[in-house]
């Protein structure tokens, strides 16, 4: 059994969304991330599935369901998630922080 799903190896070898998010509404989401396999797999599902949503979405998403979307990561990566959820919510504070007449 692979120790890694094809999503995951499909997210890792083509990250989606790579670069700096410019505006409030997700119309377009970027990322950069310098880690592992699974790192970069979360992070880029982690941008497909907020792509197109609302803020309040974004700021809902679970690692788990980052996790659940890439068909599962092992257990001593479920870590990389957890980047990914953390990090859209600290991309989207920081955002407020430096426009705060943009906050819903």
């Amino acid at each position: 059994m692979a120790l890694y799903s094809e999503k995951v190896m499909d997210h890792f070898r083509n990250p989606r969304n790579v670069g700096v998010i410019e505006n409030d509404i997700i119309t377009d989401v970027k990322f950069e991330t310098f880690g592992c396999g699974s790192a970069i797999a979360s992070s880029s599902m982690a941008t497909e599935l907020i792509k197109g949503k609302p803020v309040s979405e974004a700021l809902a998403l679970t690692n788990k369901a980052v996790a659940e979307a890439l068909d599962g990561l092992p257990d001593y990566k479920m870590h990389c998630s957890v980047l990914a959820e953390e990090a859209i919510k600290n991309a989207l504070d920081d955002y407020y922080s430096k426009h705060p007449e943009k906050k819903v």
